[in-house]
């Protein structure tokens, strides 16, 4: 009974431990660094287009995750919809440059299928030549959101 005591509390506690992680940073649940979704990136899939900002929408792209920022966009070319996801809610401001409906823009990510639809993984939106949105690290995908402070600074230093 005792050794059966120990492993509940043993698992209560790693139950806790595992809350407590997720506690501390609610705003990115489900986007972290080596999660599910995150392992849909794949920098081999990277690709880029231009097209027309039609919706930009909150979106939820597996069970459980925060919120995060979507967009759908009209390829310059072949006039499809492409579904961009940027990331989570609490880590992706538009306001930086500005982004609204109806805007052109070079978006620049990998493709992945999310909940059974080809998405592209945003790396960076690019509004202009020198306005953009970077939210993954274009060599290997690492999300921004997942960075210590010290790393997001040298990455956006460009060293």
């Amino acid at each position: 009974m005792r050794h059966a005591t120990a492993k509940m509390v043993a698992a209560v506690l790693f139950l806790m431990i595992g809350v407590a992680a997720h506690a501390a940073e609610p705003g990115i649940a489900g986007w972290e660094k080596g999660g599910v979704y995150d392992t849909l990136f794949d920098v081999t899939e990277s690709d880029s287009f231009k097209g027309k900002v039609l919706e930009i929408q909150e979106i939820v792209p597996m069970p459980g995750m925060a919120p995060g920022i979507g967009l759908v966009i009209e390829d310059k070319k072949d006039k499809r919809k492409e579904t961009v996801h940027l990331g989570p809610k609490s880590a992706v401001d538009l306001s930086v440059i500005g982004l609204k409906e109806g805007d052109m823009v070079k978006v620049v990510g990998a493709w992945a299928e999310v909940d059974g639809k080809d998405v592209i993984l945003a790396i960076k939106i690019k509004k202009a030549e020198d306005v953009e949105l970077k939210v993954r690290r274009t060599k290997d995908g690492f999300p921004f959101w997942s960075m210590t402070p010290e790393e997001l600074a040298k990455e956006r230093s460009g060293q």
